[in-house]
């Protein structure tokens, strides 16, 4: 009965927690992201820190939090940004910014700056300190600090809040939260889909609401996840797969969708889509080719392995359900992906599907496309994903030769990320956009392994 209050609550307040939620957690701004679902019993470990999830439980998402030390050890208590303080002081950054005339050549890195010993640091905890104190306490005891500039002072205070004064923020998993968490610490298990690439997918697919998608997702879940989001409990996506065996699709359960949105997520085999009415087949039958349904077990095992398999490192992105204690579980989150009922799949068959994405980085794109076209409606959009290139210029010109589609085109989208001063950023962003380059709406720093060449094929079937 407690179970379908919290479920109702959360219905009317989707950007509050609720016990048995998934969240994204992002420790100090980045370092580290860690998947949980939050629970009366779950735990964070930071450093050498276990922390309860519990004071999450019925915030908004956005929320900060901070570790302190009790009575009891360390505890995460939230921290309210009064908007008044973030104002005044990134005027004075600003202004202290214009009137610069400080450098570090005259400072000599000796490590006798700092005059707090370890023994000091250890006897402000065990006074009730704070992290904040303590740094304070740093700052104030280092004779280089105001030599310093106001970058090198800012870098300085942002190492020892990393240290002795950890944050969690309080994201809300989503598909653009989800696939960035991914990319930057496993990018092999989503194919190396970004999320401007991901995005690009879905506005060419034309995948809106009352839409019936037909997906082939091979990334664990993650595209299957998108669609289903931007339908907002519409419409159908159908989750198709080859052999007997489904793909993996365990992204779902972190997207937090209700009961509504799941029963719109099905999955259907590829051969019980390509029957005709009269129940013959119009290809070869699947189930009698051991290969492809060894393919299959391989890559779902695979997923499913990595998403449920505790993690032996502490940077890990996914929190194993393991540090929530047995008398405390909770029931788990609506399934999704169930089989395809008869009627749904006769109305797919008379009225064929409004768009098509497909996302198989091991498959051949063309194999996959000569038999799925024609279960599309007519000028249905597609749209197709592949890390290299040469599989979709093979199957952009075998399109062609067979007159099987018009308006074909291959992007290749791409991130460019800025550094910028803070002064003169206002944080809206910035798009750049040329012939088929697409440039996300955002600025950050740049790392040399995002840098990875991805394009996808676009365009509307011909019949």
């Amino acid at each position: 009965m407690a179970e379908n209050n919290v479920q109702s609550n959360s219905v009317q307040n989707p950007r509050i927690t609720w016990e048995g939620c998934s969240v994204l957690l992002d420790i100090n701004n980045g370092d580290r992201l860690v998947f949980s679902r939050l629970s009366a019993g779950a735990t964070l470990k930071i450093g050498n820190k276990n922390c309860s999830l519990r004071p999450l439980i019925g915030c908004p998402f956005g929320s900060l939090f901070q570790i302190d030390n009790g009575e009891e050890g360390s505890y995460l208590s939230r921290v309210l940004l009064s908007t008044e303080d973030d104002n005044n002081k990134q005027e004075n950054g600003d202004c202290q910014t214009q009137d610069e005339s400080r450098d570090n050549r005259e400072i000599i890195d000796n490590n006798k700056a700092q005059s707090l010993t370890g023994d000091d640091i250890d006897e402000l905890r065990r006074q009730g300190a704070k992290g904040d104190e303590i740094v304070e306490a740093l700052i104030a005891n280092s004779a280089t600090f105001e030599k310093k500039t106001v970058f090198s002072q800012e870098k300085y205070r942002l190492k020892k809040q990393k240290k002795y004064a950890p944050t969690v923020l309080l994201r809300r998993p989503f598909a653009r939260s989800i696939c960035e968490a991914y990319f930057k610490k496993y990018p092999d298990r989503i194919g190396f889909l970004r999320v401007d690439a991901l995005s690009l997918l879905l506005s060419m697919a034309n995948v809106s609401a009352n839409s019936d998608v037909l997906v082939v997702d091979m990334v664990g879940g993650l595209l299957t996840g998108a669609v289903a989001e931007r339908l907002g409990g519409t419409g159908h996506v159908c989750n198709t797969y080859l052999g007997g065996t489904p793909y993996g699709m365990d992204i779902v359960r972190i997207f937090n969708f209700d009961d509504e949105i799941c029963k719109r997520i099905v999955r259907c085999p590829l051969s019980d889509l390509s029957l005709t009415q009269n129940g013959t087949s119009e290809q070869n039958s699947e189930q009698a080719d051991p290969c492809k349904m060894e393919l299959n077990e391989e890559i779902s095992s695979a997923v499913s392995a990595d998403e449920i398999s505790p993690s032996q490192h502490e940077d890990s992105v996914l929190l194993p359900e393991s540090t929530v204690s047995p008398g405390n579980r909770i029931g788990k989150a609506p399934k999704a992906g169930e089989q395809a009922s008869q009627e749904v799949i006769k109305t797919w068959k008379e009225n064929g599907f409004s768009s098509l994405i497909i996302a198989a980085p091991d498959l051949d794109p063309w194999i996959l496309v000569k038999d799925i076209l024609p279960l599309l409606s007519y000028s249905a959009p597609f749209a197709i994903y592949h890390q290299y290139l040469q599989p979709l210029a093979t199957c952009m010109h075998s399109l062609q030769v067979g007159k099987l589609a018009i308006g074909l085109q291959i992007s290749e989208p791409w991130l460019r990320e800025y550094q910028v001063c803070s002064h003169t950023y206002n944080g809206k962003g910035a798009s750049i956009k040329k012939s088929s380059l697409y440039a996300n709406e955002r600025i950050r720093w740049l790392h040399p392994e995002r840098n990875k060449n991805m394009q996808q094929l676009t365009a509307a079937p011909s019949f």
